[in-house]
């Protein structure tokens, strides 16, 4: 399956027209919901397949956030065989307390795994939280990068972002 057919792929899976509120208040009348190519998993199994390759070399753990990151974080780190935080927009009242399940942050270097970019401001809050734990964090990895001021606010908080694809490369394999 080559790039442009994997885009092909998630387009048909996921994109829907209509009115839509992002989760940065934004309005959209074209929007990616992940949870329809999260739900596929061979679809799912192929994006982390060739997520694996844009992983910084010294990545010691994956921290996917709640919610939609954490199919996808799973999913890479069958791939990769790096431990996966799972981490919450806010620590939970009971049980562990923990705001970061799963694999210790502290002191390790985390790239932060998402599904779909639009602002970055959730990534920017999970950032401050992790490295409030003592995480090292510089690099984050989504599915999509919406192209609309994401990969800009978080260069600002000093973490850089890669893309498996951005909303250019999905709008022009349906094109073709």
């Amino acid at each position: 399956m080559t790039h442009s057919d994997l885009a092909l792929r998630i387009h048909a899976a996921s994109h829907l027209t209509g009115e839509f509120t992002l989760r940065s208040g934004r309005t959209a009348t074209e929007y990616f919901d992940k949870y329809r190519f999260e739900a596929d998993p061979v679809l799912l199994d192929e994006i982390a397949r060739r997520m694996a390759a844009l992983v910084p070399s010294d990545t010691q753990v994956l921290a996917g956030l709640e919610m939609g990151g954490i199919p996808v974080v799973t999913a890479l780190g069958r791939h990769t065989g790096l431990p996966c935080a799972f981490v919450r927009k806010q620590a939970k009242p009971y049980g562990t307390c923990r705001l970061a399940e799963g694999a210790e942050v502290a002191g390790r270097k985390v790239l932060i795994v998402e599904d779909v970019v639009t602002s970055g401001g959730q990534i920017v809050l999970s950032t401050a939280d992790l490295r409030t734990l003592g995480a090292r964090v510089d690099g984050a990895l989504c599915v999509i990068d919406r192209q609309q001021g994401g990969a800009e606010a978080l260069r600002a908080e000093g973490i850089r972002l890669k893309a498996l694809l951005t909303a250019e490369d999905l709008r022009a394999a349906a094109a073709s």
